[in-house]
């Protein structure tokens, strides 16, 4: 049941940064799920560096570094995307 977890809320993620981010990502559906399970990962280590590990009801904080690692993640994964396979798909 934890992998299904990390892939919801991977998928809840990688869809809301790329809501915020501006512009158009070209990264497929997948890899963006990936990039916000990734981003929820790295949000809980910084969330526990930052002494957040354990609060009591919803822990704002620790999804709130979750959303900022996702945004990052999704941003440079699209663009790292875009220089290596997108190129081929634009001239294909």
């Amino acid at each position: 049941m934890g992998w299904l977890w990390a892939i919801i809320v991977g998928f809840v993620l990688g869809l809301i940064a790329k809501a915020i981010i501006p512009g158009k990502q070209h990264s497929p559906l997948w890899l963006t799920t990936i990039f916000g399970m990734l981003g929820a990962i790295v949000g809980n280590s910084i969330a526990r560096a930052a002494g957040v590990e354990s609060t009591s009801g919803i822990d704002w904080s620790r999804h709130l570094f979750q959303l900022i690692a996702a945004i990052i993640i999704v941003a440079l994964g699209d663009m790292l995307y875009m220089a290596t396979l997108g190129k081929r798909k634009t001239q294909a």
